[in-house]
């Protein structure tokens, strides 16, 4: 499954204790990544000081949902069960 342009839920829902260029400590949950610009799409998409763990992510029906709430609602349920 190809991310949903403009979702950022993945951005948004989960915890990253990875720094992230302007989050050097990271970014708690429930917390927009500061790299998210107003449209949701990632500043940093494909260039090498995006953390690890985000290039790694990969969209899934399952994880992701129809609709981008969708998206946050079960990220935010997964991040609340670690």
């Amino acid at each position: 499954m190809e991310c949903r342009l403009g979702c950022g839920a993945c951005c948004i829902a989960p915890s990253i204790s990875s720094a992230i260029p302007g989050m050097p400590k990271g970014k708690p949950a429930g917390v927009r990544c500061v790299q998210l610009n107003e449209q949701n799409l990632c500043k940093i998409f494909g260039k090498p000081e995006r953390p690890a763990v985000c290039s790694q992510f990969k969209a899934c029906p399952s994880l992701c949902g129809q609709t981008s709430q969708q998206a946050l609602d079960n990220i935010t349920e997964l991040e609340s069960m670690t």
